[in-house]
């Protein structure tokens, strides 16, 4: 009688065709990934268009664009002004949440609206996207540009050279510059850590813009890690950044013994009567060697770490007089 053998697979065999398929999934793995931050990348730049067309739209509406927080001159702030983005709610298919708000109120009063994740706030990158651990916030990754340094005085009035400021009534005829040669917005981290000395020690007189961002370090401070951690506050370390170093500058500081990026504030907007405010507040982004950023023409670019500081700053006045060539 003859004998049908069996086919099968010999365990070589089978370890032979694990072996390929982990090899394909190595392989495959990379690009998944590749496409993954791609398409995150799209939509941070499609969030970035869309705020581009919300403060165009509120230009339409009120002739301005939004202001940087809204301050009385020689006094000290009692409560919580509220962000341009904030301001820009019902232009972001928002209405309902516009409508909680009662502006004339400080927004550390209106948790109901504070503590809401907006999504078009929070590139889709960033991963301290939570709320704070009081549960009162949530943060924001798409800062306005404030300037270079110098931010605000509060005994005249004077603002920085950025897109937003203080007080600020900007329409398109303040940006001289050009539209399309000014930045308006761009990406920070959320919970970003920074340095501000504590109140009632603010310096009276400018410190010295840095030169470097190794050295921002030794303007001093108490050492924080909450900026943009709050999307509804008007105050500098929360919905603005400045144009002091280039996209992805690092700040670097020692803090219990771990090297950390961290920025710098002299104080608050409102924390003095007189004192006036300067800051280093770096835009960053989740997204390798790039910083997705918004003209205030509204169009979205993508700024590389490479980019000329020279130029970088040019772009962040809005009145510079500066010729800006290819970036």
């Amino acid at each position: 009688m003859l004998r049908t053998k069996k086919s099968g697979f010999t365990l070589i065999e089978l370890l032979v065709v694990i072996a390929i398929i982990a090899i394909l999934i190595a392989l495959l793995l990379p690009a998944v990934q590749q496409a993954r931050e791609a398409a995150r990348r799209s939509q941070c730049k499609n969030n970035l268009k869309q705020l581009g067309l919300g403060m165009h739209n509120y230009l339409d509406t009120f002739t301005v664009f939004p202001p940087g927080g809204t301050f009385r001159i020689n006094e000290v702030a009692s409560g919580g002004p509220f962000s341009p983005q904030a301001r820009i709610l019902p232009y972001l298919e928002q209405a309902n949440l516009s409508n909680l708000i009662d502006f004339s109120l400080p927004y550390g009063s209106q948790t109901a609206v504070s503590k809401v994740r907006v999504p078009v706030f929070i590139c889709p990158s960033e991963v301290e996207d939570h709320m704070t651990t009081n549960g009162n916030h949530w943060p924001i990754t798409y800062a306005a540009n404030i300037g270079q340094w110098f931010i605000w005085n509060p005994t005249n009035n004077q603002q920085g050279t950025g897109a937003f400021a203080p007080n600020s009534r900007f329409s398109t005829k303040n940006f001289t510059d050009g539209t399309s040669n000014t930045v308006m917005m761009s990406e920070v981290r959320a919970f970003q850590p920074f340095r501000r000395p504590a109140t009632g020690s603010s310096p009276a007189t400018d410190p010295g813009m840095p030169s470097s961002p190794n050295t921002v370090t030794t303007l001093g401070g108490d050492y924080k890690t909450s900026a943009h951690t709050e999307w509804v506050e008007g105050r500098s370390p929360q919905f603005s950044f400045t144009m002091t170093f280039g996209p992805n500058a690092k700040n670097t500081s020692v803090e219990a013994g771990a090297t950390v990026d961290t920025d710098y504030v002299s104080q608050t907007e409102g924390g003095s009567a007189t004192n006036p405010t300067w800051a280093v507040i770096n835009t960053r982004s989740m997204h390798v060697g790039l910083v997705s950023t918004l003209l205030a023409d509204g169009s979205v670019r993508s700024m590389s770490n490479n980019i000329d500081l020279t130029t970088w700053r040019s772009l962040g006045t809005r009145a510079g007089g500066e010729v800006v060539g290819e970036f």
